[in-house]
């Protein structure tokens, strides 16, 4: 039998409970599972969002849920603006084997009216919306999930092989500030692998190179040069300005310099290494996973790390290493996914074939251990040239950029 909107409506709230805005709000006080979703349009979602809540419009809700929660035991409660796309939601929730479902009772519009609180997303230009078009397809993205990237800022130290794909992706995916730590000059030896540099280019700033390149991609993004030499005097007040850290330099004394003021300061940071045909990406998330001198207490002699000019590098190889580097710094903004905290991703390109190395943290460290001797940045040129001042260790893979 045929039946009417509101007959579809009725029939919907005999089936779904309804749950007044105090409670729902005692409810999420007080439960850590409790779910939270919007079904309401894009334009509407502008004038307010309740915490935490996942957003997926009703035309797209049996195509995008499964992904969003994939947990059909997971209490949800749907909202929509008054309460009535929320109950012919949740109803539709209920027979795709969500067990545990219930409609906001008067919608955002109730929970508005009564105080409760609730946060205005960011406001996207329509050439924004049609930028991020794909972004916001994703669940795991989303309008919520692009602001943060629009308000994330990331440091790359490097503006070479590796520093030129995750830049160029970064800026791409509407990361809003990317620092540049470089003060090397274009040259056209370097035009066989940082793609972001070009001919009429050479002889400039790699950052200023850089930065033509991304405003050209993606005019929104703020890029900011910092065309120092980073040393123990400026590392700590340039990474305190960023949220993520990306390591592509290609000495060791930097690397080690980065690694310990990450630690420091408690920021997450993506490090990565090419050498000829092999390379290796991992996440170092602060007393959480292993710092680079838990890794390698020693640097290796200067005749086991030849330079780029000495043992060549594949030219394709810093964007495949680039590019796991630049989905690693996604996930952190994004609070996504599982990363390679705690884990060595090496792959070697002849072979094609990707190796995992598990990483843990030396509690005897002498940076991120639990009686730290390095409480503060030290310079580490001396320290590479002289590695026997230390118990030597498996050498790190050299890192050319």
């Amino acid at each position: 039998m045929a039946l009417s909107s509101r007959e579809l409506v009725e029939q919907a709230r005999r089936e779904v409970p309804e749950v007044a805005p105090q409670e729902l709000r005692a409810r999420l006080a007080h439960d850590g599972a409790c779910q939270v979703l919007d079904v309401r349009e894009p334009e509407e979602v502008a004038q307010g969002v309740l915490p935490e809540a996942v957003l997926i419009p009703r035309g797209f809700l049996e195509l995008q849920v499964e992904s969003a929660i994939p947990d059909r035991s997971t209490p949800i409660t749907v909202y929509c603006a008054s309460g009535v796309r929320s109950l012919l939601a949740a109803r539709t929730l209920r027979g795709m084997g969500y067990s545990d479902v219930a409609s906001l009772q008067g919608g955002f519009n109730a929970w508005k009216d009564q105080g409760l609180p609730f946060t205005v997303p960011h406001s996207f230009t329509q050439e924004q919306r049609e930028r991020y078009s794909r972004h916001f397809l994703l669940s795991e993205v989303g309008e919520a999930g692009q602001a943060k990237l629009l308000g994330a800022k990331v440091l790359l130290l490097g503006a070479g092989g590796l520093g030129a794909p995750v830049a160029y992706y970064l800026a791409a995916a509407g990361v809003g500030t990317i620092g540049l730590v470089d003060f090397d000059r274009v040259e056209l030896s370097n035009l066989q692998r940082q793609i972001v540099h070009t001919v009429d280019r050479l002889g400039m700033l790699k950052t200023e190179s850089t930065a033509i390149a991304l405003k050209a991609l993606n005019p929104e993004v703020k890029v900011v040069e910092h065309n120092v030499h980073l040393d123990s005097s400026n590392a700590a007040e340039i990474f305190s300005r960023y949220d993520v850290i990306m390591n592509g330099s290609d000495n060791f004394p930097t690397r080690y310099l980065a690694s310990d003021v990450a630690v420091f300061l408690g920021k997450p940071l993506v490090d990565g290494g090419i050498f000829r045909f092999e390379g290796q990406a991992t996440t170092m998330i602060p007393f959480e996973s292993a710092c680079y001198r838990c890794r390698y207490p020693a640097p290796p002699p200067p005749e086991e790390a030849p330079s780029c000019s000495e043992a060549g590098v594949l030219g394709v190889l810093p964007g495949l290493v680039g590019m796991i580097q630049a989905i690693e710094v996604m996930k952190l903004l994004l609070g996504i996914g599982k990363t390679l905290s705690g884990r060595l991703l090496h792959v070697d390109a002849l072979t094609m074939e990707f190796t995992e190395f598990r990483l843990r943290r030396d509690p005897e460290c002498p940076v991120c251990g639990e009686h730290p001797s390095i409480t503060e940045p030290i310079d580490y040129e001396g320290f590479c040239r002289n590695p026997n001042l230390v118990v030597s260790a498996p050498a790190p893979a050299p890192v050319l950029a």
